[in-house]
């Protein structure tokens, strides 16, 4: 990952956003838009890129389509044994790939310490590095591809790590993490929830899901009736605001994508979220006297003082 000063670059059918370093703000809004904070406090930032959710709402509608096409094919043509094994091959590889994303431990998260202004990352090994908060990197990355209907455009936010040990053969020397979000300003407002937590503070940015608590608090069976509760009382809320569209849409959601099923298994599997129990990590993790934080370098104060000015200027006119 490249470490150029914060812009656009755009090409014909792509576009890259440098936003880190320097972490200067966006002019986004903070938003979780993939439910990456899995824990917040007033010392530390725990941020993943777990999610099943999405895997499961992606294949639904292929799912519908399977049983659809089997129950045309049983009620018309009785050729079952043909239309199974078609299905089967389509969707085969992507339920194999989901049942091992449940029965698999979810990866560990990436922990902003805001405190020492430091990011701890963990690796599979044991291992884990920890890298200064300013040298962090961040790029959003847009491409797009035309179709024989209409333009598409897919893009994700990459956040990347460089080795804090000199000597660490080529191989090791950066890590990064990529966060399926679509790129510009969706990426941006995704960065800028990790970039606000770490510059303004914990109350800057939300936090959507109390993964920690949730089950403690319902239980298993009180999850499932929560989300679902929060989809009815959802669409009756914009019947009753006349948002018929929105209605609509969260109507849909609920049988064209799964959305209710995906955000049980995401919560089943996050909540609780899982810890860094590293030893020398749990110490890092304490909070700090006001007295001992560390403080941002003055070429970051001073990058960030002109982009919240030219922000302000953007405002005015």
């Amino acid at each position: 990952m490249t470490t150029a000063s914060p812009g656009s670059r755009k090409r014909l059918f792509s576009q890259e956003d440098h936003l880190a370093p320097p972490a200067i703000p966006t002019g986004q809004t903070p938003k979780d838009v993939l439910n990456t904070v899995w824990r917040k406090n007033e010392v530390f930032l725990d941020i993943g890129s777990y999610s099943v959710g999405s895997a499961i709402m992606t294949i639904w509608p292929a799912l519908l389509f399977a049983i659809w096409l089997v129950h045309y094919k049983s009620a018309n043509e009785g050729y079952l044994g043909g239309t199974f094994a078609f299905m089967l091959s389509i969707l085969g590889i992507p339920f194999v790939l989901i049942i091992i994303g449940l029965i698999n431990p979810v990866p560990l998260p990436i922990r902003l310490n805001r405190q020492r202004r430091e990011v701890c990352v963990p690796f599979e090994d044991g291992q884990y590095w920890i890298v200064p908060w300013e040298q962090v990197t961040a790029q959003a990355v847009a491409v797009s591809s035309g179709g024989p209907h209409a333009k598409t455009t897919q893009g994700l936010l990459v956040i990347g790590f460089r080795n804090p040990d000199p000597e660490a053969h080529a191989k090791d020397r950066d890590f990064s993490i990529g966060f399926n979000c679509g790129g510009g300003e969706t990426a941006m407002s995704l960065w800028e929830c990790m970039r606000s937590y770490m510059e303004v503070g914990a109350n800057a940015i939300p936090l959507d899901n109390d993964l920690e608590n949730i089950r403690e608090k319902l239980g298993r069976k009180g999850v499932v009736l929560g989300i679902c509760y929060g989809f009815l009382t959802g669409i009756l809320g914009h019947l009753m605001a006349r948002r018929f569209g929105q209605a609509l849409w969260l109507f849909s959601s609920m049988f064209l994508l799964g959305t209710p099923l995906a955000m049980m298994l995401q919560t089943w599997k996050l909540a609780p979220p899982p810890d860094l129990l590293y030893p020398e990590i749990i110490e890092w993790s304490k909070p700090l006297p006001p007295e001992q934080w560390a403080k941002r370098t003055p070429e970051l104060e001073a990058a960030i003082a002109k982009r919240e000015a030219e922000l302000a200027a953007q405002i005015v006119h």
